[in-house]
């Protein structure tokens, strides 16, 4: 019977000139590859329930580290697979250098995003679970692979942004550092307002919603005399910058209800039209 096996095994499924693949190669070669996926799945249980044992919620952390080991065991298995079906790694490389070389020049911007993925997952300026905003885009970060990054906008859409864009572009990251982050709304109001009256409409509006921190406390800025109108900002605190935007909205209907009730008057823009007759031509 074992005879039988090893003969089976020793079956050769290739046999060109000199190189051979037999069944026990093609085996090894799964079995490398299906041993290393495998891996991969017990190592992010362990690291898992280490985080959990050690009260350690930095999620972002747990992804970055899962990530690195999984891209490092996959690189080994995939050498040590080609290495069973009868071929040198090192060998290859060397006599496809020129063609790497070619490759290397066509393919730049995907080294320069994989260069990425990787500085991204060690500095982990950005992590999974950060709202970030980018060219105006804002949006919560969900996967950091390799070469790309997913994102998800707050239409619910899934942005796929190359990691070279999340490096080399200017980013704002509203999740990092700081757990609480300063917005603002503004409105004009008629020239002849009561000033201090329309700030304690703003104040009062800001702390009556259960999303504004009492502390720091808001605050109100005359920011300018503008054409048509005398120009305000409410600035305030918020954690949940994620759904700011329903804030925002919020406190203007919450502004716009207290004007109206307190006779405040919100201007609209305004042109004066002069007409100017030409005396010189007769009647």
């Amino acid at each position: 019977m074992w005879q039988n096996i090893s003969q089976a095994l020793e079956f050769k499924l290739i046999n060109i000139n000199d190189y051979t693949l037999s069944v026990a190669n093609l085996l090894s070669f799964l079995l490398i590859l299906v041993g290393a996926r495998l891996l991969v799945y017990l190592i992010k249980k362990v690291l898992h329930r280490s985080f959990v044992r050690q009260n350690l919620s930095d999620k972002g952390k747990e992804y970055a580290i899962n990530q690195l080991l999984k891209y490092l065991i996959y690189t080994i298995a995939l050498v040590l697979a080609v290495e069973t079906v009868g071929f040198n790694v090192t060998i290859l490389i060397a006599s496809s250098a020129a063609l790497f070389v070619g490759i290397g020049l066509g393919l730049q911007d995907v080294f320069r995003d994989i260069l990425s993925g990787v500085f991204l997952l060690f500095e982990r300026t950005i992590q999974v679970g950060d709202i970030i905003e980018i060219d105006s885009l804002v949006g919560r970060v969900k996967e950091i692979n390799i070469r790309t990054s997913k994102v998800r906008t707050r239409d619910g859409i899934m942005i796929i942004v190359p990691n070279s864009n999340l490096i080399n572009a200017k980013v704002i990251n509203w999740s990092m550092e700081n757990k609480i982050t300063r917005f603002g709304v503004g409105v004009g109001v008629a020239y002849g307002s009561d000033t201090s009256k329309v700030s304690d409409i703003l104040i009062k509006c800001a702390h009556d919603h259960p999303k504004v921190l009492s502390k720091p406390e808001p605050r109100v800025f005359f920011r300018d005399f503008g054409n048509s109108s005398l120009d305000f900002e409410l600035m305030f605190w918020a954690e949940e910058t994620w759904e700011i935007e329903f804030t925002r909205s919020d406190l203007r209907f919450k502004i716009d209800e207290a004007f109206r009730s307190q006779n405040v008057v919100i201007p609209f823009p305004q042109r004066d039209l002069h007409i100017k007759s030409d005396s010189t031509k007769s009647g």
